[in-house]
């Protein structure tokens, strides 16, 4: 039996089932209220966990934390900026205060924004980079502490295929992709360098279906909305499986890397990208 819920503005199903994998642990998602995050959210609530729902848009967190908590699920919504520091202690003291401990962070904030490099703006670059690189940063400078103070703990980074390739006219995209994707790694041996059971990992998801491609502005000096991308199309032409990924498949990833299922793996990459980054293979006819 499923149950279907609106989660923010994408679909998201919970599953019943025996809530054990994550029960009595506290996740801590960023950019939370809708897409991938918001689906992380779900999965995570689903296994038993008690989740902050972080994001910039405090009213869209706030109602998915209800929607959560309508349902017998643990949520505590947080209105937060990543990309500002003087907030970010006061944002894990209120965890640990409301939940005594803090055991998974997935640092997923982030935008796109579409551009030649040669028309791209300054100042759209380092906001696309203040959000993406320099979130990621903060997220983990106050937030290993608190995994520090549980005992171990599970720090995951939502990067991108674009963190593995280039993509032409996503030249700044892929350069904060690419910085988060070596900053888990570098992450990683730093937490096992100093013996703390902390696991660092990304994930690199591919073309998935959310809310994100309906808000790429195109960059520049007079930046502007693009027109909503048709995903499946994208994901028909361009991944050998023939569709676009969904927010709920790359969730799944994001269970797997918070429990122990994945105990071993730390500095290590999961692609979720339907075969795009496997090779060449043949165009599929629209």
């Amino acid at each position: 039996m499923s149950i279907p819920c609106q989660i923010g503005t994408s679909k998201t199903t919970l599953k019943e089932h025996d809530m054990s994998r994550l029960e009595g642990k506290v996740a801590f998602v960023t950019g939370a209220a809708s897409g991938i995050g918001a689906a992380s959210v779900a999965a995570l609530a689903r296994e038993g966990a008690a989740v902050v729902v972080s994001d910039i848009d405090g009213r869209s967190a706030t109602a998915l934390a209800e929607t959560l908590s309508e349902r017998g699920l643990r949520a505590m919504p947080l209105a937060q900026d990543v990309t500002d520091e003087s907030a970010w202690p006061k944002a894990i003291d209120a965890v640990e205060k409301r939940f005594g401990r803090l055991d998974v962070v997935v640092a997923n904030a982030g935008i796109a924004m579409k551009g030649l490099v040669t028309e791209m703006s300054l100042a759209d670059w380092r906001r696309q980079t203040a959000i993406n690189l320099d979130g990621v940063f903060l997220t983990a400078k106050y937030s290993i502490p608190a995994l520090r103070r549980a005992g171990r703990g599970s720090f995951i980074v939502m990067s991108s295929v674009a963190g593995l390739r280039g993509s032409a006219g996503f030249a700044g995209y892929c350069a904060t992709k690419g910085g988060v994707r070596f900053f888990a790694k570098a992450l990683a041996l730093e937490c096992a360098g100093l013996g703390d059971d902390i696991r660092v990992n990304s994930i690199h998801p591919g073309v998935i279906d959310t809310p994100l491609w309906g808000t790429i502005p195109l960059g520049g000096e007079e930046a502007r909305p693009q027109r909503r991308i048709d995903v499946q199309r994208m994901g028909h032409n361009d991944a050998p499986m023939g569709r676009a990924g969904t927010a709920e498949e790359v969730a799944e990833a994001v269970v797997f890397l918070a429990t122990d299922s994945s105990s071993y793996m730390t500095g290590a990459e999961l692609i979720l990208d339907g075969g795009i980054t496997a090779g060449a293979f043949p165009r599929r006819k629209s």
